[in-house]
């Protein structure tokens, strides 16, 4: 039988509060397939799991599912019991599932999250029609320049459902979670890299535009298909959309001399003009189509890539790669940031006298780091690194001034 694999990350409330020595059962039917726990930076060891073949997530079918579905139900000292159904597991895939347990004194009661399917197999609503909505109908901007937030707002439910929660998420996991809800993890690299891309632009068109707010509205986007995009709270998230999605960030695609990154509209399997078919990308991967290639053939030839700045809420902006034997201001704050984030990350490496080389101790603090947050483990920092480890950083930092303020 196929494989896939299976991390689970367990923090209270947070990601800047990993969960040491919490319990973790994956369950299969309700019986319990395998019991771990997490180590000293909230996460568990690699757990392999019974799958289906990737061949079955390879193909436009719905006679049988193209993934396993598992249990994981997590007990920690002075924690509420935290369930998640319905966790995918991909043949040759590593899920990464994180856990958000609460303190016995907001919630006594069982915290379960069920994670629907991908869109892609389950049964969603279509699109609304484009002559509700047209792009020339679209409000006047408002932002000076495209710029890539450090959280969004996401409502979870159709707009004028005012009994729908309101969610805080980090743009790059939104990304992600969203992508791991379209789109399968076992389609080509360039398929998927694609899509992300698509996925960004729509999203940075809804910030850029300010969509939803001009038209009184308290949040940024919307989680149903219907409007927007499939983002499924505490769902599952697959190793190469991950990857993927760590090194473009910051990329979106606009159409020739428009200044708005593009409404870039996708649908399973579709010929409709304008839009990206999920199911047509994955073969043109497959013929060896690159993601550029990929949008032109669906959004047209004036299409190109973009990048964008990050926001002011990330403290500190990428300047250039740094590696061992550097020496800079930009070491110096690196490895000061590090050491703070080891407060609450104890498994990386202390640097004992920050001076701004980078030496053998920084490397392994930041080959640790990578490992911690499934960045590609260089020993360098590049731009993934920089802004994760920027991100993590800001994250620490609210939790600490909210305790001290």
């Amino acid at each position: 039988m196929a494989k896939g694999y299976l991390i689970v990350n367990v923090y209270s409330d947070t990601i800047a509060n990993p969960v040491k020595n919490a319990n973790v059962q994956v369950l299969k039917d309700g019986n319990i397939i395998t019991e771990t726990k997490t180590n000293e930076d909230g996460k568990t060891k690699t757990i392999t799991l019974d799958t289906v073949d990737k061949s079955f997530s390879e193909t436009n079918q719905q006679e049988i599912r193209p993934y396993e579905i598992y249990d994981i139900l997590v007990n920690s000292l002075g924690l509420t019991e935290t369930k998640v159904e319905g966790v995918q597991i991909f043949d040759g895939i590593t899920s990464i599932q994180n856990i958000y347990m609460t303190s016995l004194d907001e919630n006594d009661e069982e915290n379960i999250t069920t994670i629907p399917p991908n869109t892609l197999w389950g049964d969603y609503p279509p699109s609304i029609e484009e002559n509700e909505e047209t792009e020339e109908e679209i409000s006047p901007y408002v932002l000076q320049k495209v710029v890539i937030p450090e959280n969004i707002i996401v409502h979870d439910g159709i707009p004028t459902n005012a009994n729908a929660a309101n969610y805080t998420v980090p743009f790059t996991d939104y990304i992600k979670n969203v992508a791991s809800s379209e789109i399968y993890s076992t389609w080509p690299e360039e398929t998927i890299k694609a899509n992300i891309l698509a996925i960004i632009s729509f999203t940075l068109n809804r910030i850029f535009t300010e969509w939803y707010p001009s038209k009184g509205f308290d949040f940024t986007i919307t989680s149903t298909t219907s409007y927007d995009q499939k983002y499924t709270k505490n769902g599952t998230i697959f190793q190469p959309i991950s990857d993927m999605v760590d090194e473009i960030f910051t990329n979106y695609i606009r159409s020739g001399i428009k200044t708005e990154p593009l409404l870039a509209h996708y649908k399973s399997n579709t010929t409709e003009k304008g839009y990206l078919s999920q199911w047509g990308s994955k073969e043109l991967g497959d013929r060896g189509y690159d993601a550029l290639q990929i949008l032109k053939y669906y959004y047209g030839n004036t299409i190109n890539i973009y990048e964008a700045e990050t926001t002011n809420e990330y403290p500190y902006s990428f300047t250039k790669t740094l590696k061992e034997g550097d020496c800079s201001n930009d070491v110096y704050i690196l490895q000061n940031v590090l050491n703070y984030i080891r407060g609450s990350y104890p498994g990386i490496p202390i640097i004992d006298t920050p001076s701004g080389l980078f030496d053998a101790d920084t490397k392994q603090a930041i080959l640790k780091f990578q490992s911690v947050f499934y960045l590609s483990q260089t020993g360098t920092v590049n731009k993934q690194t920089w802004y994760r480890i920027s991100y993590i950083y800001a994250a620490i930092s609210k939790m600490t001034n909210s305790i001290y303020t």
